[in-house]
């Protein structure tokens, strides 16, 4: 069986979840009925807000159910830029280097389309958001529309100062929305205790089922919706409601979160143990349980990526690949590494079905794939185009 370390992509549903699932999938019948058919399956649905609710640490009707991660985060940010033009232009948006591309394609969208001025507040070495940076973008806040950033980065795990954060802009009369997507299931997060206006999260990075997520919107908040028809949940997400998937998430968001912070720490240990180049990323201490982002000098890290995965093993690399060039990672770029170092990177992140077996097969076959990585050296930036 293939050893899976990228449950930061995604984590594979729980059986309990899974029964939900397909258990609630059987019931028919509309939320918005009000025959006893839709009363069922609101029923279902309102229990499953419930519990990601109390998860969440917030109460049910700041519960915005979504199609996942992105909607929310483009819901959030588009919903605030929008709603803070009403009464007069407020062009700017405050958001942090190296943030996830839901947000910087929708931060980048709104400024092709909506003139929006993007003002990037940079990051440290550990990728952590510089806070006299953001203090000094908030001292004149009167062109401000809202902050966003993530509550931890998705690629490298350090962990964000999110009540400072926050702190910040309220005292500029800014909303705040954080994506935290990646954090939700490894640390706790606590809307209420966050201070945050919004904040998104997605239930298959938790166990649940693909194709749900929410948006907590506080109950000051206020954002203009991107979809309409029906005015469902507080007029700010029209559409049927997926009841099933909502009771499977509530299943997801209820459970107890398996703790891997000792079998990430073996797994680092056994990295530098095996490959004594090899850097690791993000703050060593403050980042999520889960994840271990390393950076290997001289080698290509699509390479490592094929090399690994034919040994059996699924990790991910924080870069992309467009039109046969690759590309560095942006969040590593706004760490301040070069480019070349940038593009030799790994993320191994580890979930609920996680075994010390997983972590000696990747350390088993990680010295070969990086000596292979290291010989075929680093890809060409030019594009071989066909003849």
């Amino acid at each position: 069986m293939p050893v899976y370390l990228d449950h930061a992509a995604t984590t594979p549903i729980t059986p309990e979840a899974l029964a939900a699932f397909t258990a609630a999938m059987q019931t028919v019948g509309n939320p918005s009925s009000i025959h006893s058919a839709g009363q069922r399956a609101k029923m279902l649905l309102e229990d499953g807000r419930a519990a990601v609710a109390r998860s969440l640490d917030a109460d049910p009707v700041e519960v915005v159910f979504t199609s996942g991660g992105t909607e929310s985060i483009n819901l959030a940010v588009k919903g605030l830029f929008w709603a803070r033009q009403q009464d007069r232009a407020r062009p700017r948006i405050v958001v942090p280097g190296g943030e996830h591309h839901a947000t910087v394609d929708t931060v980048e969208w709104l400024e092709r389309h909506e003139g929006a001025v993007v003002d990037v507040v940079p990051l440290d070495a550990q990728g952590r958001v510089d806070l006299d940076g953001l203090e000094a973008r908030l001292a004149d806040a009167s062109d401000v529309a809202l902050v966003t950033f993530l509550w931890a980065n998705n690629e490298v795990g350090t962990l964000q100062p999110v009540h400072r954060i926050v702190e910040l802009a309220h005292a500029a009369g800014v909303p705040v929305h954080s994506d935290a997507v990646a954090a939700y299931g490894q640390v706790p997060v606590s809307f209420r205790d966050s201070g945050l206006d919004a904040l998104s999260v997605s239930a298959h990075k938790i166990g649940g089922p693909v194709g749900i997520g929410a948006l907590v919107l506080g109950r000051r908040a206020s954002v203009e919706p991107l979809i309409h028809g029906g005015g469902q949940q507080r007029q700010v997400r029209s559409g049927t409601q997926d009841a099933p998937a909502a009771a499977a998430f509530g299943v997801a968001a209820s459970a107890p979160h398996a703790d891997v912070r000792a079998l990430r720490d073996r797994l680092v240990d056994g990295v530098r143990a095996a490959v004594p180049s090899a850097v690791l990323m993000g703050d060593p201490v403050d980042r999520l349980p889960g994840n271990a982002h390393f950076t290997f000098p001289g080698c290509e890290g699509d390479s490592l990526l094929f090399l690994l995965d034919a040994a059996g093993v699924a990790v991910s690399t924080g870069s992309a690949c467009q039109a046969g060039v690759p590309e560095a990672s942006h969040v590593l770029l706004a760490m301040g590494l070069s480019e070349q170092d940038a593009r030799g990177a790994l993320r191994i992140t580890l979930g609920h079905t996680s075994t010390d077996a997983d972590v000696d097969a990747f350390l088993a076959a990680l010295p070969d794939a990086v000596a292979r990585a290291r010989s075929a050296g680093m890809a060409s930036r030019e594009p071989v185009l066909g003849r």
